[in-house]
Parts: C-alpha cells; sequence; structure tokens
C-alpha cells in the first residue's frame, strides 16, 4: 500500500499551507475541500501544491512531521510552487 505526504495551499487573498499524509489522496483532498477533513481546513478551498509518495506509513509520518515543524522546507515548497498555481 502506497502512504503520501503533501502540501495544500488555500484558495483567497491570505492562502496558508497545510501538511498532511493519506493513503487515499484524491479522497483526501476531497474530504478537506468538502469541510470533512482536518477542522484546521474547514471552510476553505485547497490546490493541491506538492506530494511525495512512500511504501510504509511510518516513514509517511515522520517526512509528515519534518515538513510540518521545519518551516524553511516548507516555505521552500510553497515558494516553489505558489507561482505555478492559479489561485
Amino acid at each position: 500500500m502506497a502512504f503520501y505526504v503533501y502540501m495544500l495551499l488555500s484558495k483567497g487573498d491570505k492562502p496558508v499551507s497545510y501538511v498532511g499524509y493519506t493513503s487515499n489522496l484524491k479522497n483526501r483532498i476531497n474530504l478537506h475541500n468538502t469541510g470533512k477533513g482536518a477542522k484546521f481546513t474547514r471552510g476553505r478551498k485547497w490546490k493541491l501544491i506538492y506530494k511525495e509518495k512512500f511504501t510504509s506509513k511510518n516513514k509517511a509520518i515522520l517526512r509528515e512531521y519534518y515538513i510540518k515543524k521545519n518551516r524553511t522546507i516548507r516555505n521552500k515548497i510553497k515558494n516553489e510552487n505558489f507561482n505555478s498555481v492559479a489561485l
């Protein structure tokens, strides 16, 4: 089974990012956009800007934690993808 670490960017005037992991990326993004995802993501529309695929859940969780806690990496991903994302 594959697991994904992903980063979403909210649509709007002041975009914010969200990092998570899942085994079903398409379904998870749909949940975020319909208000049934993580509490932080409710009330916003999201665009996928980054994903990484892993073969184990543990590796995905570790990578998610690393990206969430490392602002330098998170901002680099956000800035590299911000210009290519139509908000």
